[in-house]
């Protein structure tokens, strides 16, 4: 318990030390985020810093080298989330450099993220094997596992990337995401070098939301929402628990699900929508909603369903 509250709140510390230097450089050298112009409610943020992820992947990194046990595997997180940081890091650049929202084209994003998949997968498979867990329940999928690894990774890094729209809503997601994840990981007992880096990333997280609040001094660009997919979906993929990471990141899944939904039905439509704007969160921001109101309700959604989650785990290893 002491190592986990440790790793948490030396990448915090870190964050917030780390967050004042890169928020500086970020403004010098002028890295502001351009709005898209269907978001015009967002203008006013147009020229905000971005590129802010890395306040978090330095904060990360500096917590899980200091504690963690089984360096190896929390190094190789650690390089997957610095790979998808890397690409989202060439979206924002791209965008920043001929000045408009739109960076990589996705052609390339997803070629990008099904090569870093790739090799994860095989990992995986060769190495951790073809098993998934549910409460306990133990699903080999075999060689299956590589394909199913490889949707999974595009999956969460595009999931988390569609929810990083409003001041401190994928952080705030996240930091609570981060925290559950940790705390199930340790109750399984076998995985305590994962769970110190999700407490790690959880305390990173939060010490980036200090910037990243409403209002947001800073963004965290592609940089920060894909490194964090790298992140979650590692944690998830190294200890089997793929499908207890779309349960307790409900939010995730259904900032994803709106987009996929409305995308498709404007298609097959010919021009209608399901949504006033997708994804989910821009709906209830059209609606009328205030996006703070919106950022704690999607926190508090993910808090108590990873509180319900946690229960079951509890409940079967008999604690319950």
């Amino acid at each position: 318990m002491l190592k986990f509250f440790l790793v948490f709140f030396i990448a915090f510390l870190v964050a917030v030390i780390a967050g004042i230097p890169v928020l500086k450089l970020c403004k010098k050298f002028h890295l502001s985020q351009t709005i898209l112009h269907y978001v015009d409610n967002h203008s006013a943020k147009s020229g905000t810093p971005t590129m802010g992820g890395w306040i978090f992947i330095i904060a990360s990194a500096v917590a899980i080298f200091f504690l963690s046990g089984e360096i190896l595997q929390g190094i190789f997180v650690l390089v997957i989330m610095l790979a998808y940081g890397f690409l989202g890091f060439l979206d924002d650049f791209i965008k920043i450099k001929f000045r408009k929202n739109e960076g990589l084209k996705p052609y390339q994003k997803i070629i990008g993220q099904v090569g870093i998949a790739l090799i994860i997968a095989f990992y995986v498979y060769f190495q951790l094997g073809g098993v998934i867990d549910l409460f306990g329940l133990s699903i080999n999928l075999g060689w299956g596992i590589i394909p199913f690894v490889v949707v999974f990774y595009v999956a969460v890094t595009n999931a988390v990337n569609l929810t990083d729209g409003l001041d401190g809503l994928a952080g705030g997601v996240s930091f609570v995401y981060l925290i559950i994840f940790g705390v199930i990981l340790a109750i399984i007992g076998s995985f305590e070098n994962l769970s110190i880096v999700a407490f790690a990333g959880a305390g990173a997280v939060l010490g980036f939301l200090i910037f990243n609040g409403f209002p947001a001094k800073i963004f965290m660009g592609d940089t920060g929402s894909l490194a964090l997919g790298g992140l979650i979906a590692s944690l998830a993929a190294f200890s089997g628990l793929e499908l207890i990471m779309a349960i307790v990141g409900i939010m995730y899944v259904l900032s994803a699900l709106s987009d996929v939904l409305q995308v498709g039905y404007f298609k097959l439509t010919n021009g209608k929508r399901i949504f006033k704007m997708a994804p989910l969160h821009h709906h209830f921001e059209r609606s009328g909603v205030h996006e703070n109101k919106i950022v704690i309700c999607y926190v508090i959604t993910t808090l108590m369903v990873g509180i319900a989650v946690v229960m079951g785990y509890l409940a079967v290893k008999g604690v319950l």
